[in-house]
């Protein structure tokens, strides 16, 4: 009563700021944040130390060559191997709902509140319903000439590899996620330039392997590591636990628009349904669908009973509502992949195209043929191979998997990482013909394996191997 000359909106915005104040309190975000630092600097030794023999007092002294004595001919003792670096251990996340609370932040929770009060106030604002169309390629060639990259829109967002991105489809704030390889979590607001704009959380213990903002609630950022799929809810500012499993999980998908239940990949080849209307974290069903392996899946943007997997060197598209436990069948195979397929998606107006990333270094697209999914997907297209210096799939082990996403404003274009020097990020046509490269001599010099574009604004963002994004 005593802010009536506030807007209605106004008002609503300093009643969700005083409630969310009331939260963080009652969560003892202190004691949360003192115990996430204990587990993060705790290092435990696995190494036992074994009492060396004692040495007999009267035991001759054996003879030992020069070379397990580490000394050259001349009696000069030779240098020291470099040790190994032993594998990088990064803290274990427990099970269970956790506290959104960032991992570089233990006393004053202002900054956590302004981060978190942005996403949750864009999210409330609902995004045009733009009916998606495929403009023509020269207003297309346009828009993408007029984005460019500065050094303001470069950020080191997550302390490691980035392995999975999203981007919130407000209109009014450019707010990315990045996922990176130790269960690493980072949001900035792109928009803040100040040094507090990007804040990281740990909810997962492993890669993060890939991410959504939910279609119909963006409040909710949906996260997959290899043991679990989470929610990070901005409205109770806390990363709840959908789904745990004791397999190795790879990718997800939303099978409904109002993402109450998805489509997950396993590394081991299956996939599982999720629901999270149901209680529990455990899957509703899961499939052999007669994979070795399942990297990726993505369901049919239109009718949303197909889904589409990738595998070793298997892409086939099945029916959601005939899954059973044994014995699939796919609705369609893609065939003409050599080795492993690294990625596959629908396009994403109508789905009547799809495009794949495969280790044979080539770059394949599919047209579908006929009105059914009964009907076989043509064979490829196109295939990219001159573009890469060296061939994309040829890549370095610290470097992400790459994959080549479409973009959800242009039905038969596709955006990809290179790494042609210099360092770039390419847009092909479904033909095969390169539309343009995204490059900057003075701020991009690296590679960037994930990318994301933004739904409705001419906005691309490419995350690189030592966490930093770039944003055109």
């Amino acid at each position: 009563d005593g802010f009536s000359q506030l807007s209605a909106y106004e008002r609503k915005r300093l009643k969700n700021i005083t409630e969310n104040a009331k939260f963080f309190a009652a969560l003892k975000l202190h004691e949360v944040s003192a115990r996430l630092h204990q587990i993060a600097t705790k290092r435990q030794s696995h190494v036992t130390k074994r009492a060396k023999p004692k040495k007999a007092e009267d035991e001759t002294v054996r003879r030992r060559s020069m070379r397990l004595q580490r000394v050259e001919p001349s009696g000069i003792p030779m240098p020291e191997m470099p040790a190994q670096p032993g594998a990088e251990e990064y803290p274990q996340v427990p099970a269970g709902p956790l506290p959104m609370v960032p991992e570089d932040q233990m006393e004053n929770s202002k900054l956590t509140e302004d981060l978190l009060t942005t996403w949750m106030r864009i999210s409330e604002v609902k995004a045009n319903d733009t009916e998606k169309c495929t403009r023509d390629m020269k207003r297309y060639q346009d828009s993408l000439n007029s984005m460019v990259l500065s050094e303001d829109n470069i950020k080191k967002v997550v302390k490691y590899r980035v392995c999975s991105m999203a981007i919130h489809p407000s209109e009014s704030i450019i707010f990315v996620a990045a996922g990176d390889k130790s269960g690493q979590i980072g949001l900035w607001n792109v928009n803040c330039k100040a040094e507090e704009g990007a804040h990281v959380f740990i909810p997962h213990s492993d890669p993060v392997s890939c991410m959504h903002f939910s279609p119909f609630n963006p409040a909710h950022l949906l996260s997959l590591s290899n043991d679990t799929l989470r929610c990070g809810d901005v409205t109770r500012a806390v990363f709840d636990e959908i789904c745990r499993s004791e397999e190795s999980l790879s990718s997800f998908d939303f099978l409904e628009d109002n993402a109450s239940t998805a489509i997950v990949g396993h590394w081991d080849g299956d996939v599982a349904v999720v629901d999270r209307r149901t209680p529990g974290t455990s899957s509703e069903l899961s499939a052999d669908i007669g994979f070795k392996r399942t990297r990726t899946v993505h369901v049919h943007p239109v009718n949303k009973q197909y889904f589409i997997a990738a595998g070793s060197v298997d892409v086939c598209i099945y029916d959601v509502r005939y899954l059973k436990s044994n014995g699939n069948k796919p609705v369609s195979s893609l065939k003409g992949h050599t080795k492993s397929v690294a990625s596959a998606y629908f396009s994403p107006v109508t789905g009547n195209r799809v495009v794949t990333v495969c280790a044979d270094d080539k770059l394949r697209c599919f047209m579908r043929k006929g009105l059914s999914f009964l009907t076989h997907f043509l064979n490829t297209l196109f295939c990219v191979t001159g573009s890469m210096t060296p061939p994309l799939c040829h890549r370095q082990p610290q470097l992400s998997v790459p994959s080549a996403i479409w973009d959800p404003k242009q039905e038969d274009c596709f955006v990809v990482g290179s790494m042609a020097r210099p360092r770039q990020i390419e847009v092909f046509q479904d033909t095969g013909k390169l539309l343009h490269s995204f490059y900057n001599l003075d701020c991009l010099g690296s590679v960037c394996s994930i990318n994301v574009v933004h739904p409705s604004k001419n906005i691309l963002v490419g995350g690189n191997s030592s966490g930093r994004l770039h944003v055109f």
